[in-house]
């Protein structure tokens, strides 16, 4: 669909179908030859999907909603949507396929599907399961002309390369965000001053909430196909954290922006006003951020309860692993000589 040939095969197509079976109606073939009528055509939407093809459908389910389940909280995915079906996929012992006896459900889907979208004004991007083994990456525009690209015929195959690699960097993002990584000596290096031409901008302090929400937006933002510009990030601040445009202005965003350029945490190609993540950062982002948020946070928190109360109804895998590093650092901060109660640091 990305050749220069598909123009003129779909001109074939739609001049087939406007001619003969529409056209028509008003005009016969004599009438439309004498008046030289042509059509000319343009694309307004279009989509574009990636499949990844799984032998068991149950491991498909595994895979994809652990990704979903890390994923969505970074990339402030407020909500999910799942449409349960009627049963359950094949399991790896090919258990038998009866869904042909649900054909005359209405509006039921065959098996459940948890959709994970993210939207950037008319551009759409999305990942959902499809079917018994497909999982499909899909990228929608709503309307051609937010590509800034031209919408005729013509400009199909470049309309297509876009929207294909607004899907390749959907998924490489979505896995960079899944699997995180800090490198040696960024912690230290994060704190200290840094250099923007002739500019000097502070250091990126993970200890101030300020900082941690503009690594939170920016994260959120990193999938956005053309990047974001300092307003839709500033917005972005407002929406995660509730302030308003007093508690936190467009100069103090642009700031944070410059502070984070300092560091290589985002860029900003050429002479643009809008920045980018590459999908490597947005894992160093993502790793920062649960390491602050996830880690540290709920440790500490911990190790002043030398009790568990009441065991939750719900007790998952990474609820058992917060119980092990709670009880592992109580003799930890013991034999560091660190004390975990208000009355001995006083």
């Amino acid at each position: 669909m990305s050749q220069p040939a598909t123009i003129g095969r779909l001109t074939q197509v739609c001049d087939r179908w406007i001619y003969t079976a529409c056209l028509c109606f008003g005009l016969d073939l004599d009438e439309q030859q004498r008046s030289c009528f042509r059509y000319s055509y343009s694309v307004f939407q279009a989509e574009y999907s990636r499949n990844l093809l799984f032998t068991v459908g149950a491991q498909m389910d595994q895979v994809f909603d652990r990704v979903v389940e890390r994923t969505r909280a970074r990339l402030d995915v407020p909500t999910l949507r799942t449409l349960f079906g009627a049963k359950q996929r094949p399991g790896r012992n090919g258990t038998p396929d009866r869904s042909l006896q649900l054909a005359t459900v209405i509006e039921t889907p065959r098996y459940d599907l948890t959709l994970f979208k993210v939207h950037f004004g008319n551009l759409t991007l999305k990942a959902y399961t499809k079917g018994e083994h497909v999982l499909r990456f899909e990228a929608v525009v709503h309307n051609t002309k937010t590509l800034r690209c031209g919408r005729v015929l013509d400009r199909f195959p470049e309309i297509t390369n876009r929207l294909a690699s607004m899907v390749d960097r959907f998924a490489t993002t979505l896995d960079c965000v899944d699997v995180t990584f800090i490198g040696d000596g960024l912690l230290d290096q994060l704190p200290a001053p840094s250099q923007i031409g002739a500019t000097r901008v502070g250091g990126v302090d993970m200890n101030k909430p300020r900082i941690r929400a503009a690594l939170s937006a920016a994260l959120a933002l990193s999938t956005a196909p053309d990047g974001f510009t300092t307003t839709e990030f500033t917005t972005k601040v407002h929406t995660m954290t509730g302030q308003t445009d007093s508690d936190y202005t467009t100069r103090q965003a642009a700031y944070d922006l410059r502070k984070l350029r300092g560091k290589d945490l985002i860029t900003k190609p050429g002479r643009t006003r809008r920045y980018q993540i590459p999908a490597h950062v947005a894992s160093t982002i993502a790793a920062l951020l649960t390491l602050r948020e996830q880690v540290i946070g709920p440790i500490l928190a911990g190790v002043r309860s030398p009790r568990l109360g009441r065991k939750p109804a719900t007790w998952t895998r990474v609820d058992r692993d917060y119980e092990t590093l709670r009880i592992t650092m109580h003799t930890l901060f013991h034999d560091l000589g660190i004390t975990t109660t208000g009355a001995a640091a006083a």
